[in-house]
């Protein structure tokens, strides 16, 4: 088995409604401990990142706050996809965290590059 140089963690679904959103930052923050990683958010997965987020009326802890530590832990980049930004309103602003906005090629790079691809 080769080694695993990279690891990329692509978050697509919202914070809330599911754990596939607490799952992947779990996972994230685990993987990094043992290798490279870089976080791509894609579609719904922007949410994760929004600023200002109130979870009372769901009744669930907000945890986009623990995104903060994810450079702590040793992920080298935070990409967000700006189409997918775009189409949902949001701008680069409207984020907790400065991650870096590509267009869908510099996507399309990021995804190519990766030696293992986990997504949640």
């Amino acid at each position: 088995m080769p080694d695993v140089k990279n690891i990329l963690f692509v978050q697509t679904k919202a914070p809330h409604g599911s754990i596939a959103g607490q799952e992947g930052l779990d996972a994230i923050l685990a993987g990094s401990a043992f290798t490279s990683c870089n976080v791509l958010l894609l579609e719904d997965g922007v949410y994760q990142l929004l600023d200002n987020q109130d979870t009372n009326a769901l009744g669930v802890k907000d945890f986009s706050v623990t995104y903060g530590a994810l450079a702590d832990y040793g992920v080298e980049n935070l990409f967000v996809a700006g189409s997918h930004l775009a189409a949902r309103g949001l701008e680069a602003k409207d984020l907790l965290l400065n991650a870096e906005v590509l267009d869908d090629d510099a996507v399309r790079g990021v995804l190519a590059k990766a030696d293992a691809i986990l997504s949640f």
